[in-house]
């Protein structure tokens, strides 16, 4: 396990190879050394994970370098290995491999494209830091590198200024949650002098160290903000949605593997604190159920396939929240593993999708392709019924039913109920995604792909684990987290069985909806509430309106004030003084004589007038 920080040095070392070469490398060679690079971190990964397990989940920490030294403040650069670290290690490696693989085959003859892999290389590297680092203050670093990174790929096609004004949005947005992530570990630091999670975690062990510390929930709850911006939450999960305009292996990239997920893994890795705050915990919970509903309402009614996506990642995530916010710990990283892989799947094939409608993403103008593209046909239905957790044959149902049996068992059957209503809603809008690309009539909107080995085998090996086959990867997660141990009672039995039948419903009900005669559909939208809900759910619920208004225009109108305020024209004024009496002395100076004797003249006239009146 010597070799955990060759898993950030290799994509880092492929980062800079692709980065100086200024774009003067074949494309061959670019996705070579990207190849190679990632390639070589899994192989690294897949040993570092034997060791593991063969040494029975022992924690391994190993100290590369002090960072920052000032008198009691001490920041080594640090990794750490443990079930939790390794999860995620294999996750952003494995799904990071095979959409590094397929964007070789995609982004063939783009403009950039050594500087593309050289982003990827970067994003995942980050990615590594923020998930081996064993403090918060280095993982803060890779917190930051992956907010950078994900400025640089939504904004990659640069020359439209829609695809950079996403790009600022994203970063913008997020950064109010990077901010408020510091301001935690700033107060975390005032009260405990250590940013090291063992530390951190030997200080919780003693129950009189926190008992009376106030400051401990206004920790927890800027945490909570950091996470929520980073994997976009509600309310501030309005940038995602945008920064689908970037290219499709990327959107794959940051909603199945990296950047969305960085939240989910700030709370599980700060769970002994947010333990001791039970009010904030509860309250990631309700955040996590109220995504599942607005962002899974919003996707119902979406016509650009990317943004159904992106909607899906919202609330699925969700899910992974309201999991924390119940404590079942596991199943919140389970759920995170097999989203990875049916997202990075369903992203993938709407890539190859795109490409085969002519970049087309209206799914209204698509219709009738399972014949044309029967693999992509095959892995939107593996994929999606993971997504809506289609009972038995997808590891998302697996997952899915862990979170919903463990809300149930803990007594939150509020919550539960909020995931049982998100689960109807995730069958009704992939099941109205399929329909209406893949069946219904056929349109001419067809172009013939050249695929190769390159695209195959990522979309293959995602399929596989995207059916019961990625159930079988149970995260090692023995001594991360508190155990729990969930009771198997008739009641339980009864919600799984509950659950299946609803996401069987949803199905039921899309195809009549998409599949039967039109009128029940036209009843519906043309109806002045269907009007309403379409519009309103559209815009993703008014946010993007709402922030306009309270801070956008706010902020101008107060800029305005500001540049006319009293000190300023104070300042203002006293320049034009000096300036008009420097004009006024300019004039004064002249050479000529009768302009002397006329000075002169006037200056006695005024001195003879002063003598008269004294």
């Amino acid at each position: 396990m010597n070799l955990l920080y060759f898993t950030i040095l290799c994509p880092l070392m492929g980062f800079l190879c692709l980065a100086c070469s200024s774009g003067r490398i074949s494309e061959t060679l670019s996705s070579v050394i990207s190849f190679i690079s990632i390639g070589l971190t899994i192989l690294i990964t897949g040993y570092i994970g034997y060791d593991f397990l063969r040494s029975n989940q022992e924690v391994f920490n190993q100290t590369l370098w002090t960072w920052i030294d000032i008198e009691i403040l001490r920041v080594d650069v640090g990794l750490m290995l443990d079930g939790l670290s390794l999860t995620l290690l294999a996750i952003v490696t494995g799904v990071g491999f095979l959409i590094n693989m397929f964007a070789s085959w995609y982004m063939r003859g783009a403009e950039g494209y050594s500087r593309f892999f050289a982003y990827i290389n970067l994003f995942i590297a980050s990615m590594l830091v923020l998930i081996l680092a064993d403090n918060l203050a280095l993982m803060y670093l890779g917190w930051e590198g992956v907010g950078l990174c994900s400025y640089l790929l939504i904004g990659f096609y640069y020359t439209n200024p829609e695809y950079g004004a996403a790009a600022i949005k994203a970063f913008i947005i997020t950064r109010v949650g990077d901010v408020c992530f510091f301001i935690a570990l700033l107060m975390l630091y005032s009260v405990t002098h250590t940013l090291n999670f063992h530390n951190i975690g030997e200080l919780v062990a003693e129950d009189a160290y926190f008992k009376h510390l106030h400051i401990l929930p206004w920790i927890t709850l800027m945490l909570l903000v950091g996470a929520v911006g980073k994997s976009a939450q509600l309310p501030l999960q309005t940038w995602l949605a945008d920064a689908m305009v970037g290219p499709t292996p990327v959107s794959a990239l940051i909603h199945a593997a990296t950047m969305v997920t960085a939240g989910v893994y700030l709370i599980a890795r700060t769970h002994v604190l947010f333990l001791l705050t039970p009010s904030i915990l509860y309250l990631v919970g309700v955040i996590g159920a109220m995504t599942i509903l607005l962002a899974g309402l919003s996707a119902l009614v979406q016509t650009d396939i990317k943004r159904v996506l992106a909607y899906s990642t919202m609330s699925q995530l969700g899910y992974m929240f309201l999991a924390l916010g119940v404590q079942a710990w596991q199943p919140a990283i389970f759920h995170l593993m097999t989203h990875a892989f049916f997202k990075a799947l369903l992203f993938l094939s709407a890539a190859s999708l795109i490409i085969a409608c002519n970049h087309e993403q209206n799914m209204f103008k698509m219709g009738g392709l399972r014949l044309r593209i029967p693999l992509i046909y095959s892995c939107f239905i593996i994929g999606g019924a993971s997504l809506m957790a289609f009972p038995i044959i997808t590891s998302g149902f697996f997952s899915k039913e862990s979170i919903l049996v463990a809300a149930l068992d803990h007594g939150y059957i509020m919550l539960m109920l909020a995931g049982l209503i998100g689960s109807l809603i995730t069958s009704l809008y992939t099941c109205r995604m399929i329909f209406l690309i893949f069946h219904g009539r056929l349109k001419n909107l067809y172009a013939q792909i050249s695929p190769n080995f390159m695209y195959y085998i990522p979309l293959i090996i995602l399929s596989l684990l995207s059916s019961v086959v990625g159930s079988l990867f149970f995260p090692p997660l023995q001594g991360v987290f508190p155990e729990s141990s969930l009771l198997i009672n008739d009641h339980l039995f009864f919600l799984k069985i509950t659950s299946s039948v609803i996401v069987m419903i949803g199905c039921v009900i899309s195809a009549v909806l998409w599949l039967g005669p039109s009128a029940y559909l036209e009843n519906i939208a043309c109806s002045k509430l269907g009007r309403f809900l379409r519009i309103w759910w559209l815009s993703g619920w008014g946010f993007d309106w709402l922030y306009h208004k309270v801070f956008i225009q706010t902020y101008l109108k107060v800029a305005k004030v500001l540049s006319s305020d009293p000190l300023a024209m104070a300042i203002n004024s006293l320049a034009y003084v000096v300036h008009s009496s420097s004009k006024g002395l300019m004039i004064s100076e002249s050479s000529y004589v009768r302009w002397h004797v006329a000075v002169m003249s006037y200056g006695a006239v005024f001195l003879l007038a002063l003598i008269m009146v004294r």
